[in-house]
């Protein structure tokens, strides 16, 4: 090694990422076709160059695909990054390019934000100045003050989907600006969500992401980007120190644990921000492309079961350790509670992309000691086709019900031919998921997400006005189920507001009331609207933003949501684990079905009509 490498030692090849011992910080990398590994150190975050380049020797610093040093000296707070070379082959699967600066998929943390160029990292040349980097971190150094997991079972959550920007980005929050949409400003609504009755939030991608991956003039939102798996966003932290995100982020953790409130994270190994073939290379295309990503048979082009323009290849052998070691990190050292996982169907798909029966991958975040305790929730399909709703792998894996939201929504705006449905999901999709022995609190019971209308939208508008999103309104989906009450969108007409009104409350009875584990969404219990856009994921705007004001202005819907919750968590007949019974009065609980008639149902095909009683023990429980 050269006089510039004086001093660093061979250092050894685990653990991946940047590892702080008492003496120094050991490097390890994987890139397997790779000729040569450069490792970047800078002295500050946005310096333009680094103060040291540190070369490794393949006969020193590389054992078998993994390129490593260990370099004394070092602390937390090291701001360092890589270089990779090696062949640019498209051909081939190879897209190395030793000009660009690559950030480490272990980093901790990510700076220089403000001088990134997505731009600048898919042209040719030099993007060092705007590149990202990463940053050393101790995780041994917070105080969590006794914090332990709260395992609340399924049978006595209620989750509330929120997007961790959004929830107080508004003026209206009363959060001071600086802390406005951060992870310390959510830490000051947290006696909201208490008194609303949630019980676990599960957060919109916190993960490192791309903001700037979106069409000009226009900001990534949602976070469905990823950039650094195991980085906390940096925008969502109020403390702009380079390790500023990680213990901001574990505050809220542990502020949120202290109210009785579990963390789900939205999790998407799915795809990366890197896009297509045209897309940047900021992190995986130049360490080992033909690894992390599912390739066509053109090597030179990316499958693309996202939707957003490539896939990960998550049963790779090392791809999967990565999202294991990605998984029990957040558990361990952030104290996550669970995971949410984008179109988790990809995730069951080979390293070709055809469908696998018994996905290594998801059976070993199923059977991993680390994770036993976690809810692990799926989004059971993906955008390739696979629909998985019913039939995904393991016994612990809970599923969102799609067919839980779009047979409410066709119910409630009493289309025809929608009892036997509406009544199988009132009663836990016993059509869906047909195992025997089947918990039915593992149906995520939902009838708005973020992806599409909110609850108010729902009832306000027959058609998506996206247009603000640049596309002409040709994103975001078509089969919304919608229904305007007789006018669309915006109206002073007071009969419309109380047919819309008394709609969304109808939504939120067959929601709560139905068995399994209900989701609601961030504001739908204070009819927030995104003015009939049902895809925005890249609206920054007071569009996504929770508006304070409606606290007050529909404080009558807020109670009855309040109602409705604390309703199901009194009474045991909402905490059921197995299917109820029908009209089985030797075994309670039990439902007994109606139509306009007591006991008579009308199960005919152009019925909109069913009532139905609850009952536990010896006493009528609910009848609605």
């Amino acid at each position: 090694m050269g006089a510039f490498n004086q001093g660093v030692l061979p250092g050894r090849s685990f653990p991946l990422g940047a590892t702080v011992y008492p003496d120094g910080v050991n490097f390890c990398l994987f890139s397997k076709s790779s000729t040569a590994v450069e490792l970047l150190l800078f002295d500050a975050h946005n310096d333009p160059k680094p103060a040291r380049v540190i070369q490794f020797d393949p006969k020193v610093n590389r054992t078998f695909y993994y390129w490593h040093v260990f370099i004394p000296g070092l602390h937390p707070g090291q701001v360092y990054a890589y270089r990779v070379h090696g062949p640019f082959a498209p051909e081939r699967g190879h897209r190395f390019d030793g000009e660009k600066v690559l950030l480490d998929p272990y980093a901790r943390a990510v700076v220089n934000w403000r001088k990134y160029s997505r731009e600048a990292a898919i042209k040719p040349g030099d993007n060092c100045a705007s590149a990202l980097r990463g940053v050393v971190l101790d995780p041994s150094t917070y105080d969590w003050e006794g914090d332990v997991p709260l395992c609340i079972p399924y049978s006595k959550t209620v989750i509330y989907e929120m997007h961790v920007g959004g929830f107080t980005r508004h003026p209206s929050s009363g959060v001071i600006p600086e802390k406005r949409g951060t992870y310390a400003g959510l830490i000051e609504k947290i006696p909201y969500l208490k008194e609303l009755g949630i019980t676990a939030v599960e957060l919109m991608p916190i993960h490192q992401f791309d903001e700037q991956d979106a069409r000009p003039g226009l900001l990534n939102y949602w976070g469905y980007s990823t950039l650094a798996f195991f980085a906390p966003h940096r925008r969502y932290s109020s403390d702009k120190d380079p390790l500023g995100p990680v213990n901001e982020f574990r505050d809220m953790v542990k502020a949120f644990h202290k109210a009785g409130i579990e963390v789900i994270l939205d999790v998407v190994f799915n795809h990366s921000a890197e896009g297509n073939h045209e897309g940047p290379t900021l992190s995986f295309k130049g360490l080992e492309n033909r690894a992390y990503y599912i390739l066509e048979k053109n090597l030179k082009h990316y499958s693309n079961y996202s939707g957003c323009g490539n896939t990960m290849k998550a049963n790779h052998e090392v791809v999967a350790r990565m999202i294991l070691d990605c998984l029990r990190y957040w558990v361990d050292v952030m104290h996550i509670d669970g995971f949410r996982f984008d179109l988790a169907s990809a995730l069951s798909r080979s390293k070709l992309g055809h469908p696998l029966e018994d996905p290594p991958l998801l059976w070993s975040i199923e059977s991993d000691p680390a994770l036993a305790g976690t809810k692990i929730i799926a989004e059971a399909w993906d955008a390739g086709g696979l629909y998985q709703v019913g039939s995904f792998i393991g016994d612990r894996f809970a599923e969102w019900n799609g067919p839980f939201r779009d047979d409410a929504r066709q119910f409630i705006k009493s289309d025809p031919g929608m009892v036997d449905e509406f009544a199988a999901r009132i009663l836990g999709s016993p059509d869906i998921y047909r195992q025997p022995d089947r918990e039915t609190y593992r149906s995520i019971n939902f009838v708005t997400c973020h992806d599409g209308f909110t609850l108010h939208d729902l009832v306000s508008y027959n058609e998506k006005h996206n247009e603000d999103n640049g596309e002409n309104s040709r994103d975001g989906s078509n089969d919304n189920h919608s229904w305007n009450c007789g006018v669309e969108g915006v109206t002073d007409d007071p009969a419309i507001a109380e047919l819309r009104q008394r709609q969304i409350k109808n939504l939120l009875t067959a929601l709560f009331l139905s068995q399994g584990t209900p989701m609601l969404l961030m504001g739908d219990e204070v009819q927030r609207t995104q003015l009939g856009n049902n895809n925005a994921y890249c609206q920054d705007s007071e569009i996504s933003w929770f508006d304070w004001r409606l606290v007050e202005k529909n404080a009558d819907l807020l109670r009855f949501v309040r109602g409705l919750i604390h309703l199901i968590q009194s009474l045991h007949l909402f905490m059921q684990e197995n299917l109820l019974q029908v009209s089985n009065r030797s075994q309670k609980p039990y439902i007994s079905w109606h139509g306009i008639q007591l006991h008579k149902p009308d199960w005919g095909s152009n019925s909109r009509t069913i009532a139905f009683t609850l009952y536990h023990q010896r006493r009528r429980s609910v009848c609605t």
